[in-house]
């Protein structure tokens, strides 16, 4: 009999632990932001730096895609190739400046704001100062953009209309709880691009609360069974 409370008690308690951490895993939420790429004879890297960092040389490739993601792992790549004689084949080279492709993105419809229609993705052939940043050779080719108050890359070509780095519900819903920390921040130092791929705090103080009522209700059949 003891063995079979003692049983019933730790099921009980494995069960709510599993509850906790199955409901944090079904609110897990990303962020819609813009993405920042440096392409290479291998594909897409996603970049360790801001754009405002990075000074590409003649013949780099760099690549933006607006998607919905939690972090860098799971960021959608550019649909385009980073083909630099492909995209600047028709743009000779020319003393005291460089060269750089761009690959623009916008993503699909399932990552657009509400309301809003994401542009087909494009090309463009920058060809900028040799000091001059990714940011810069963006800015030659794809005016408008919109930065956020933390340097954030908030919109391309005006795309998207409003909203900056928000944090999305699991399910594609809106929730501006959050925003996102990507590598398009001037000041960007890490690759992430946004929340963790771990639990929630809140799913961690759930996880605590549910293991400490365990533990006192097991104590507390111990103490009735002395």
């Amino acid at each position: 009999m003891r063995r079979a409370g003692r049983t019933t008690a730790l099921l009980v308690v494995l069960g709510a632990v599993l509850a906790v951490l199955g409901q944090g895993t079904a609110q897990a939420a990303g962020y819609r932001y813009w993405s920042f790429w440096e392409g290479s004879g291998s594909g897409w890297a996603y970049a360790t730096q801001g754009p405002s960092l990075v000074r590409p040389d003649d013949g780099a490739v760099q690549g933006f895609r607006f998607s919905v993601s939690a972090d860098s792992q799971d960021a959608a790549k550019p649909r385009r190739s980073p083909d630099f004689k492909k995209i600047c084949a028709g743009t000779p080279a020319k003393g005291g400046t460089k060269r750089v492709g761009l690959v623009i993105d916008p993503g699909t419809a399932a990552d657009a704001p509400d309301g809003e229609t994401p542009p087909a993705p494009r090309t463009a052939c920058a060809q900028v100062p040799q000091d001059a940043s990714s940011a810069d050779a963006l800015a030659s080719v794809a005016k408008p953009l919109r930065y956020g108050s933390d340097a954030l890359l908030c919109a391309i070509s005006d795309y998207p209309a409003s909203g900056c780095g928000e944090q999305v519900s699991g399910n594609g819903d809106g929730d501006v709880s959050g925003t996102a920390t990507a590598t398009t921040s001037a000041s960007a130092g890490d690759g992430d691009g946004g929340s963790g791929g771990g639990p929630s705090a809140g799913v961690l103080v759930g996880f605590g609360a549910v293991l400490l009522l365990g533990i006192a209700a097991v104590a507390q059949a111990r103490r009735r069974r002395g």
